[in-house]
């Protein structure tokens, strides 16, 4: 796997500095008084190193059996061409929604019968993923995405865990000094993480008819997500 970088410098803040009076009442853990409780948290946006994308199409006739007859020939044509792109972690080919529903008429009888078949292409070879849009024709691009594989989301979120974890016991020693204590002992923390789309996120489609005759790779931009670590908790002042 390729390393991933943290691409901005690391954000950090620390929120919610209480100092209990010594008149404090005492809970599980000891007395309150010189209590002080705050947060510290660290991002970092990486690159995406995962390429997702959704191929499409829909059929409508006067019979459900047509519709469903040829979404499968579709569907089936395209899967053909897919499996010989596929290769685990980098490229992973699956099935989408299949569905055939009516369209009613106004009073209620049935009037045409309209379906829809996906099939999803996802990995780290984005230049095999592009270049499999020109070659599936029966299907066309519905959606494209990208996001982090759970190896990259994990050793970041490791890296920025330890920073703001480093973070909070900085700015607890800090503010333990600053009010004339000596140093700290942890009462209780909480480590979370999230991530997200650092938008816009792109999506393409393909431009004409001729442009996938021609087997052209699609044009894609992978963008970056962003993962956070936040440490909450409180210390005890000594």
């Amino acid at each position: 796997m390729n390393t991933v970088r943290a691409r901005h410098p690391i954000a950090v803040s620390a929120l919610c500095l209480v100092l209990a009076t010594p008149l404090a009442l005492a809970d599980a853990q000891g007395p309150l008084a010189n209590q002080l409780s705050l947060s510290a948290s660290a991002s970092a946006e990486v690159t995406n190193d995962v390429l997702v994308i959704t191929f499409s199409t829909q059929r409508e006739a006067h019979e459900a059996s047509t519709v469903q007859t040829q979404l499968t020939q579709a569907l089936n044509a395209a899967l053909t061409e897919a499996r010989k792109a596929a290769q685990p972690g980098q490229v992973d080919i699956s099935t989408g929604s299949f569905s055939v529903q009516p369209r009613y008429a106004p009073k209620g009888e049935t009037m045409k019968w309209q379906g829809t078949a996906e099939l999803r292409a996802e990995g780290k070879d984005f230049d095999a993923l592009t270049r499999l849009v020109g070659r599936i024709q029966t299907l066309s691009v519905a959606h494209v995405g990208y996001r982090l594989s759970r190896e990259a989301r994990d050793k970041v979120q490791a890296e920025v865990s330890a920073q703001a974890i480093a973070r909070f016991r900085g700015q607890a020693e800090t503010y333990a000094k600053a009010f004339g204590f000596s140093g700290v002992t942890l009462r209780a923390v909480e480590v979370s993480t999230g991530e997200a789309f650092v938008p816009p996120m792109p999506r393409f489609r393909v431009a004409s008819a001729e442009m996938a005759a021609a087997a052209q790779p699609l044009p894609v931009e992978a963008g970056k997500s962003s993962v956070t670590a936040t440490v909450s908790g409180s210390v005890q002042m000594k």
